[in-house]
């Protein structure tokens, strides 16, 4: 085992050598394994009934983007797959089908914390951008995020997000107006203000105006952040060309310092220490009872661990972990039961989780033993949860490793580990943050890291002669499987 220094990151490029090639359901990727599909699900919603297709084609794995992939599929496969999805609503789109990019806030319009339900909106924007022929142009990594004022979404740093104002006005003080959000290009608020009622159309004019900054550029840019100076450029044309904007979206829109109007969370170009933070939803105990409110906790924003969470309705929600992100056909079907016990959608989330909706309290613990014992997380102290890992041996051909299983057996050895030194115990969830003991990590066949969630993560990277940890400046050269699960806990902090 042998110590290094931080690998640090290559930065951005500003243009790409080639066009976009990323997959979709019509254009399906080549891999090691046979035809990859990319479904995707704006906002996350799945229905019962979409669930029991999915359930078909099993196992399925869920990405970053909240979003839905199959392996091994059969060359020419995706003509009637195309055709099945279409059906079940799942490919509204055949132009645009891989410019649906939408994430949006998990717990939307169910708890406290939402200053804004934006599940409409996403079905809004979804329904506009494929309705909007130039849009289809858009590269398949561009990324739009509606966060319902909590920050888990706005954390992601799409392309384009949209964001409440408390109160409906820049001044959380102020006597509430009509709801306001801000705009915000690759993590950075631009000051870009807009009701509420124009969010959609105002993105979608921030999403052209990256376009024709490309053009004018002359690059393969993917994302906004990939163009010099990007987030100004894109507000700039947007501000300079206020005609286009209104006849897109009724009104031109507005500007604010950034300072002036502040945003439920300090924009990702600034200090995170410096301004308030918003709180995802508090787990609820386990009762028979609709539960009452739970204090809000001042912590940073991010996934809300496995485990219930009351909604305003006095129903509960169930958040869940995926075990690195695949869901079997047992598991599919379940979640459809569920869906269709609650007449509610199942939302998938972009840390590649899924939240069940609508439970009733007196249900709860029910669902809660059905869905762990089909291998679904809802313990909030379990190892999996911030486990990750990309596709690897066999279905990548750059891969190093079969990481899923090596993954797997190093949270197999943690499970041991953790449960020697109390951590297996149960205890309540801190709202919106892993413990200080759980970092998330990362399993990687190669040094592409693909499917790396964004923030602080334990990198572990396949070298071909072991595995290289990495977190923050400490970096471990590792020989075999024993010593990387080793050098992961040590840097979790798990020892």
């Amino acid at each position: 085992m042998t110590a290094i220094g931080d690998p640090g990151r290559t930065p951005a490029p500003g243009g790409r050598a080639r066009a976009d090639a990323c997959p979709g359901a019509l254009h399906v990727h080549q891999a090691a394994d046979g035809g990859l599909a990319r479904i995707r699900v704006p906002g996350g919603h799945v229905t019962a009934p979409q669930l029991r297709l999915l359930a078909a084609f099993a196992p399925v794995e869920l990405t970053s983007r909240a979003n839905i992939q199959m392996r091994g599929l059969a060359s020419g496969a995706e003509l009637p797959l195309a055709a099945r999805l279409a059906d079940a609503g799942l490919l509204p789109s055949r132009t645009h089908e891989r410019v649906r990019n939408i994430v949006a806030s998990p717990f939307s319009g169910l708890d406290d914390q939402s200053l804004l339900d934006v599940a409409p909106l996403a079905t809004a924007l979804d329904a506009a951008l494929c309705a909007a022929p130039a849009l289809a142009a858009l590269p398949g990594r561009f990324l739009f995020a509606l966060d319902d004022g909590r920050g888990d979404a706005t954390a992601l740093d799409a392309d384009v997000t949209a964001v409440p104002l408390g109160g409906g006005t820049p001044d959380r003080t102020a006597k509430a107006g009509p709801p306001q959000v801000a705009l915000l290009l690759a993590g950075v608020d631009t000051g870009l203000r807009v009701p509420a009622a124009h969010a959609v159309a105002a993105m979608l004019a921030a999403a052209s105006a990256f376009l024709d900054e490309v053009a004018a550029d002359g690059t393969r840019a993917w994302r906004i952040a990939e163009l010099p100076d990007g987030p100004r450029r894109v507000t700039a044309r947007l501000l300079t060309a206020p005609h286009r904007a209104t006849s897109l979206y009724g009104t031109a829109p507005s500007t604010s310092a950034p300072a002036t109007g502040p945003l439920p969370m300090a924009p990702a170009s600034a200090d995170p220490d410096g301004g308030p933070l918003p709180v995802p939803p508090s787990p609820v105990p386990r009762s028979a009872v609709p539960p009452g409110p739970v204090p809000r906790s001042a912590v940073p924003p991010g996934p809300v661990p496995p485990g219930p969470v009351a909604q305003l309705d006095g129903r509960v929600a169930l958040a869940l972990a995926v075990p690195l992100g695949r869901l079997t056909s047992a598991q599919l079907d379940l979640l459809a039961e569920a869906s269709e016990a609650t007449g509610r959608a199942v939302r998938l989330t972009p840390w590649r989780g899924v939240v069940v909706p609508g439970l009733a309290a007196a249900d709860l613990d029910a669902w809660t033993e059905r869905l762990a014992a089909a291998g679904l997380v809802a313990d909030p102290a379990s190892p999996w949860v911030g486990v990750t890992a990309c596709t690897g041996r066999p279905g990548c051909a750059k891969s190093l490793a079969d990481v899923q299983a090596d993954a797997a057996a190093a949270v197999d050895a943690s499970a041991v580990d953790a449960s020697a030194v109390g951590l297996g115990a149960a205890r309540p969830a801190e709202a919106g943050t892993l413990p200080v003991h759980r970092a998330p990590v990362h399993w990687a066949g190669c040094a592409r890291r693909c499917g790396r969630p964004k923030g602080r993560v334990v990198d572990v990277v396949a070298t071909g002669n072991g595995y290289r940890v990495d977190f923050g400046n400490v970096g471990v050269n590792c020989a075999d499987l024993q010593e990387t699960v080793a050098a992961t806990a040590a840097v979790r902090g798990e020892r």
